[in-house]
């Protein structure tokens, strides 16, 4: 993993690295996405908005303010010995890094 070797290097000079993978996000872009994949498969954005929120074990699409405090957490000093990690912000849909 990438992270883990960069996390390495970069480590004795006080620099931590670390990833941030992130599932549906409510910004401003879900609808249009919803309503491409709506027309795509000849159904409603309703039904489409609603099948992917089932599909999040959390039922819901998580907020950029949720996303953005993970971010803040990591570049603060409270996780000055975080580094080398994954971290998913998905709700627990994310089950694995690897296809």
């Amino acid at each position: 993993m990438r992270s883990k070797t960069l996390a390495r290097e970069v480590g004795p000079d006080g620099v931590t690295d670390n990833v941030i993978l992130h599932g549906r996000i409510a910004t401003n872009q879900i609808p249009a996405l919803d309503a491409v994949r709506a027309e795509r498969e000849n159904n409603s954005v309703e039904a489409v908005s609603r099948e992917s929120k089932a599909c999040v074990p959390v039922g819901r699409c998580g907020t950029p303010e949720e996303y953005y405090d993970v971010v803040a957490f990591l570049a603060s000093e409270a996780a000055s010995y975080v580094t080398g990690s994954v971290i998913r912000v998905g709700g627990g849909r994310i089950a694995s890094i690897w296809k």
